[in-house]
């Protein structure tokens, strides 16, 4: 089954009074690049999602985005009341010794600014919260792997109409062939008798077959077509067979570059850049196929 390289997939799942979501979005690339963007103190988790995504996503430029939401608001910070009420006699005081007002509003301001007058507890972090982001990342993948089998479907199907059209363009190409070989030798003779030189006639036939033997595509059309046959097998019967579909494209291209370098007839000339331009296409949508 071909799969295409590019998708979104997005999980969650709830652990208490949090809704942990997971969102991920692929594009093509050579090899997996994973990317994992995590809140801190969820930085124990980050393993676990990394080899899972790893495992079912195996290829790709992969961005994995962790958050969370809370049900009701936390606050993990407190007052420290003790030295709350030493700062703030002591500002007094030195307040008091300086001739200086005291406003009420800047005194508070300035006591909670002192150090250890605010503090913070971490929340510790459960178990069951790491499994939730877990899970949120498994049903991310799966969705990213099943957004994938849908585009790879529609991207096999417009390979393969493209590979349809190069064999009918290598197909209407034979028509021309016969003729061509009756043109060549035409405009050789009329070469010669512009010349007007006494030419061996055995000589110039046994010329003539060698040079039409060097322009015959014969083998290039039946090198085109099993190219083309293999690539079809390959696309149907094989997973992960983007880069044999790209190697299988190179020959093709070689075997279309030669037809087109002994193609001396303009209507051949034609077909063979029609044929390029679908194996073109053919490259770059390959680069997108797993």
């Amino acid at each position: 089954m071909i799969k295409s390289m590019t998708g979104f997939g997005k999980g969650e799942a709830i652990c208490g009074d949090k809704k942990f979501r997971v969102e991920l979005r692929s594009l093509n690339s050579k090899q997996l690049d994973l990317s994992v963007k995590i809140p801190g103190k969820y930085r124990a988790a980050e393993a676990e999602v990394r080899n899972l995504v790893t495992r079912m996503l195996q290829r790709g430029k992969v961005e994995c985005f962790v958050s969370y939401e809370a049900q009701v608001t936390e606050t993990a910070a407190h007052i420290n009341h003790d030295a709350f009420k030493s700062y703030a006699d002591e500002l007094r005081e030195v307040c008091a010794a300086s001739g200086i007002a005291v406003d009420s509003g800047a005194l508070l301001t300035a006591v909670m600014r002192m150090p250890d007058v605010v503090t913070s507890e971490e929340q510790e972090v459960n178990d069951d919260e790491l499994k939730a982001i877990v899970d949120a990342a498994k049903q991310a993948a799966e969705q990213l792997d099943a957004f994938r089998v849908q585009e790879g479907a529609i991207l096999i199907a417009d390979l393969l109409a493209r590979i349809d059209l190069i064999q009918k363009y290598r197909h209407d190409v034979e028509p021309f062939e016969s003729a061509r070989v009756e043109t060549i030798k035409n405009r050789i003779r009329e070469n010669l008798q512009k010349l007007a030189v006494d030419v061996d006639n055995n000589r110039l036939e046994q010329e003539m077959i060698f040079y039409i033997e060097k322009l015959d595509i014969t083998e290039e059309k039946v090198r085109l077509n099993n190219h083309c046959k293999y690539f079809r097998e390959v696309a149907h019967n094989e997973e992960q067979a983007g880069r044999k579909l790209g190697f299988i494209a190179q020959e093709m291209g070689r075997e279309i570059n030669t037809t087109g370098s002994k193609s001396n007839l303009a209507e051949m000339q034609n077909l063979v850049v029609k044929m390029k331009d679908e194996l073109e296409q053919i490259k770059e949508q390959v680069l997108n196929v797993m």
